[in-house]
């Protein structure tokens, strides 16, 4: 196997496949949820006008 290959089949396995969701089922009922990324809280907030924010 060529190095060009390997680098190709590394390349090729590393695609993820997305996930979708609704934010219905996300929130369950509730306004706000805190996502843990990385060791750090995010809050993502539903507001009145039914737009996403996203805060640290």
């Amino acid at each position: 196997m060529m190095l060009d290959e390997k680098k190709y089949e590394t390349k090729a396995a590393d695609v993820s496949v997305v996930r979708v969701t609704t934010s219905e089922l996300l929130f369950s009922g509730a306004r706000e949820l805190v996502i843990k990324h990385v060791g750090e809280d995010y809050r993502l907030r539903l507001t009145n006008q039914g737009k996403l924010i996203l805060t640290k």
